[in-house]
C-alpha cells in the first residue's frame, strides 16, 4: 500500500491555499523543516513568522493576528501546542473565538525515538476540553490536506493533529472531507471498530484479518472528535451491537471517552477500548513502540472478540 506523510501535504497544501488567498499567514515555533511550514516560508517569507523557541508567544501573537482579520495557521510539535501553551489556548484562542488553526505534528507515540518527552498523548483530551476548538485527526495525507483547506474556510479554533512518519494511503484522490461527518471505511454487521489517526489503518487490517475467522466488522473513521458525529457513533452502536474504540492516545480523555458518553445516553453496548491505558511510553522506533504498547492490528482483533462475546 503507498504511503505518504501527512505533515508533508499539510505543507503542500499551506502552500496551494497561499497563492489563493493572501488573508493567511503561519506562524512556526523553530521547527518550520519539521512541521513542513518551510514550504510556506520559502514562498512567502513576508506572511511566514518564526516565532522562535516560545511556543506560548506564538499562540499570542496568532491571536492579535487573527483579530486583526488575517487566516492563521500556527504549527509546532504536538507535545508543545498542547501541554507547554494551553493557558495560552485556553485565555487567547478558546474564550475570545479567535480564528487561527494550531497544525501540529509529530503526534502519539509514533515520534519515536524523541523520547517520552516528545509524545503527545494527552493533546485530544486537552484540545477537546476547550470550548470552541474543532478538533480533527486525519487518517491519511489526502484526508490531512482536505482537513487543512476546510480549516481555512471555517471561523473559528481548529486543532488538527498530524503524525511524523508516513502512512497508509486510505483514500482516493478525490476524496471529499466533511467537517464532523464520520466515513464508513468498510460495512460490517457484527462489531464496529471506531478508529481515529493511525489506528483507522490498524482497523482495516484486523476487520480483514476476522473476516477470514468469521466475523464481519465495521470500520468507521472518526476524523472529527470534536464536534463528535454522534448520529454516526449511535448508528454504529444500535445496527452491530457491539463497538471497539482504537487510538494513539491516553484512555482518558481521547476518542474512546467521547463515544462511551455518547453510547452511555443513547445507545449502551458492549465496549472494548485499544489505547495507551494509563502510561507514558519509551523512546524507541515507531513502529517498535505500537508493538510494544499494543496499537497493532492484532490488538485490536483481541478487542473485536471480546466484545462480540459479550453481545
Amino acid at each position: 500500500m503507498a504511503e505518504a506523510s501527512t505533515r508533508e501535504a499539510f505543507g503542500k497544501t499551506l502552500v496551494e491555499m497561499g497563492k489563493q488567498n493572501k488573508q493567511i499567514v503561519v506562524l512556526d515555533a523553530d521547527l518550520s523543516p519539521s512541521t513542513m511550514t518551510s514550504l510556506f516560508a520559502d514562498e512567502f517569507a513576508e506572511r511566514f513568522f518564526n516565532c522562535g523557541i516560545q511556543e506560548q508567544n506564538m499562540i499570542g501573537v496568532s491571536a492579535g493576528l487573527a483579530a486583526s482579520g488575517k487566516i492563521v495557521f500556527a504549527s509546532t510539535f504536538a507535545i508543545f501546542a498542547s501541554c507547554r501553551c494551553f493557558d495560552q489556548l485556553r485565555l487567547c484562542l478558546s474564550q475570545p473565538r479567535q480564528n487561527v488553526k494550531v497544525v501540529a505534528t509529530h503526534g502519539g507515540i509514533t515520534v519515536g525515538e524523541d523520547g517520552r518527552s516528545h509524545h503527545a498523548i494527552e493533546d485530544l483530551a486537552l484540545f477537546c476540553a476547550l470550548p470552541g476548538f474543532t478538533v480533527i485527526v486525519p487518517a491519511d495525507a489526502i484526508e490531512a490536506a482536505e482537513a487543512v483547506r476546510a480549516a481555512a474556510g471555517i471561523d473559528g479554533p481548529f486543532y488538527i493533529r498530524l503524525s511524523r512518519p508516513k502512512t497508509p494511503l486510505l483514500y482516493p484522490g478525490d476524496y471529499r472531507f466533511t467537517l464532523g461527518r464520520a466515513v464508513v471505511m468498510r460495512q460490517g454487521n457484527d462489531v464496529s471498530i471506531l478508529a481515529t489517526g493511525i489506528m483507522v489503518a490498524k482497523a482495516l487490517e484486523a476487520a480483514d484479518g476476522l473476516a477470514k475467522q468469521g466475523i464481519d466488522c465495521r470500520v468507521v473513521n472518526i476524523h472529527t472528535l470534536k464536534p463528535l458525529d454522534k448520529e454516526a457513533v449511535v448508528r454504529a452502536s444500535s445496527e452491530t451491537g457491539a463497538v471497539v474504540v482504537a487510538e494513539e492516545h491516553l484512555a482518558q480523555g481521547g476518542l474512546g471517552s467521547r463515544v462511551a458518553q455518547v453510547l452511555a445516553r443513547e445507545n449502551p453496548a458492549p465496549m472494548e477500548f485499544v489505547n495507551l491505558g494509563d502510561r507514558y511510553a519509551s523512546s524507541g522506533e515507531a513502529e517498535e513502540l505500537l508493538q510494544r504498547y499494543g496499537l497493532t492490528a492484532a490488538r485490536v482483533e483481541e478487542a473485536v472478540k471480546s466484545a462480540v462475546s459479550r453481545k
